[in-house]
């Protein structure tokens, strides 16, 4: 059906023969994995066979567990009733939580071998997982006994992870009554939150004041599922030896603290641009006190293009050939076979993401399309994922995950190709427009986010002590965009529920996904500038890069272009960029 996803090269049902065969095989292989755990991890004689078996038994369970679990969380996604699809995710973490014994074994048995890295360079095989076995070493310094692993992972099935589907199916099924002509309509909570877009002042105050409304149904439920993800990240952050959440987030990301330090730093030194930026906003649609929260996402400016899928299609194919044909090649096979679910719909999430599926070498990606230039930009970020995923498509199965910060970079980078191809044609009075829908999205990743960071510091330091009442949490977010925001924004109309309508807090493997867009934003922008001077010769080094961010630490992949993400001043200079946008917009405004 045009518009929405085929999952047929994954699995045709969940009655498949080929889904019920591949639970089993994932059956099989999870003990054959645990009893030769048992029998070879029992001396350290015969190091290097062990680390090769373990490679390839782990990378066939691997991709056993993504193909399963991928099919179950894509028919979810787009409808939250589907009890199969929820059943089936249920088992597969059930059957996970069985792998904790042969994992944590490894990882204890890695780390008794003295001469690691002489073994990982004694084949070409090895050498090629050696970033992989480096970094289960360090996880090893951070993990419990085999009995404790255990029991956190089966524990978090009715914990964490409950909590966490809960919170997406009050969300997903919330329904948001809006009065239209006297009548009261009813609509999906994706549906309303686009109405911020929308050209009419009367439709995105109402909108916003219904979305607000609608949150007190679920915002002790929310609030119950927060305190317990959080208090449980909390508990078992603490167990493992780790300082804080957040030094366990940079762990797993690869990236260090003095790049973090570095990065907010030069991102607070940049918040009154923003604020200027905010308040001019709030000027030009006949506000005195900065721009409210409603009209945050009002469109500015004469640009009148809407397009249909097909158009916005054919756009972006355009715009990526004159990039790379191999990228304009993947987004014209991505659209062809039907990858995309583009329809929003009662019973499906809201937002966008993409998710990347290694074993079958394809994406899926799901869009919640109005027609809108912003979905248009969407549309290309997403597709820069999944663009991403195939440059790591010929890399090994265990050296395709990367780091949360480095998961931005080619979207934006893609988004960034299709918004500088519409500015460059555009007049005055459009490029007003198209530069204040860029600036916005800029002031979601930077302004936004810091505030998403600034809560969710505060909410883990409060959460140590207790659990946080629904007021309280509201409080530390209203504080938060005051916070990231000033005077940019009207004080009078903030968002104190966007704890609840943003899944990333409900993620207890997840914690702080927030300052990864900044990086990904800013990376990508110091990357564009690079591509820019250098021209064709850029796309090869580009696309090495991406194939390298499954076996490389964030400082190490930055270098390979000649980046210090160390450096205040680079995340100054890519800041300069977004300022600069905001010069122009401000004059052509004036």
């Amino acid at each position: 059906m045009e518009g929405r996803w085929n999952l047929d090269d994954l699995y045709t049902s969940f009655d498949s023969s080929e889904f019920k065969c591949d639970m089993e095989k994932l059956d099989l292989k999870v003990k054959e994995i645990n009893n030769w755990a048992k029998e070879k991890l029992t001396d350290n004689s015969n190091p290097q066979q062990v680390l090769e078996e373990y490679i390839d038994q782990h990378a066939e369970i691997y991709s056993l567990i993504v193909k399963l679990m991928a099919f179950g969380n894509l028919s979810l996604s787009t409808d939250a009733k589907n009890q199969e699809a929820a059943n089936a995710i249920e088992k597969l973490q059930m059957k996970m939580t069985e792998l904790t014994f042969a994992t944590v074994a490894f990882k204890e048995w890695l780390g008794s071998l003295e001469n690691l890295d002489e073994i990982l360079d004694s084949t070409e095989k090895l050498k090629e997982h050696k970033f992989y076995f480096q970094e289960l070493e360090l996880q090893n310094k951070y993990t419990l006994s085999k009995e404790k692993e255990e029991v956190i992972a089966k524990m978090k099935n009715t914990g964490s992870s409950a909590w966490s589907k809960l919170q997406n199916n009050l969300t997903s099924t919330l329904t948001v009554e809006i009065e239209e002509n006297k009548d009261k309509k009813k609509y999906p909570l994706p549906v309303v939150r686009n109405m911020a877009f929308s050209k009419d002042s009367k439709v995105r105050k109402k909108a916003y004041i219904a979305e607000l409304k609608s949150y007190e149904k679920i915002e002790e439920s929310s609030a119950a599922a927060l305190n317990a993800i959080k208090g449980e990240v909390i508990t078992v952050s603490k167990m493992r030896g780790f300082k804080s959440p957040l030094e366990e987030t940079l762990i797993q990301s690869r990236m260090d603290q003095e790049t973090l330090d570095a990065m907010l730093q030069a991102i607070q030194e940049s918040l009154p641009i923003f604020h200027k930026y905010y308040k001019k906003k709030g000027e030009l649609l006949g506000h005195k006190n900065g721009v409210p929260f409603y009209d945050m996402f009002a469109p500015v400016g004469s640009v009148e293009t809407t397009f249909s899928y097909k158009e916005a299609q054919e756009f972006i194919l355009e715009q990526f050939d004159t990039f790379s044909s191999k990228l304009a090649e993947f987004a014209k096979h991505a659209f062809d076979n039907n990858w995309l679910d583009i329809e929003p719909r009662e019973g499906k999430r809201g937002g966008a993401f993409c998710s990347n599926l290694h074993p079958i070498k394809q994406s899926r990606i799901l869009s919640n399309f109005t027609g809108s230039l912003s979905d248009v930009g969407t549309l290309a970020h997403e597709l820069g994922h999944g663009y991403h995923g195939q440059c790591l498509y010929e890399e090994s199965m265990l050296n395709s995950s990367y780091p949360m910060p480095l998961a931005e970079t080619a979207s934006i980078f893609c988004e960034t190709i299709v918004s500088n191809a519409v500015l460059k044609e555009a007049s005055d009075k459009e490029a007003i427009g198209i530069l204040e829908g860029s600036i916005s999205q800029s002031g979601q990743v930077i302004a936004d986010i810091y505030s998403r960071y600034y809560f969710e510091s505060k909410l883990f330091e409060k959460r140590k002590e207790s659990s946080l009442s629904v007021d309280e949490l509201k409080e530390i977010m209203l504080e938060a965009q005051r916070k990231a925001y000033g005077d940019g924004l009207d004080h009078d109309y903030l968002h104190p529920y966007m704890w609840v309508c943003k899944p990333h807090y409900y993620s207890a493997g997840r914690s702080f996904y927030n300052f990864p867009y900044s990086f990904g934003l800013l990376f990508s922008l110091g990357i564009y500038a690079q591509y820019l001077e250098e021209g064709e010769a850029f796309v090869e080094k580009y696309d090495k890069l991406l194939s390298l961010t499954g076996k490389n630490t964030i400082a190490d992949v930055a270098a390979m272009v000649g980046i210090d993400v160390r450096s205040v001043d680079f995340w100054r200079s890519s800041l300069n960029i977004i300022a600069k946008d905001i010069d122009k917009f401000l004059e052509l405004v004036e």
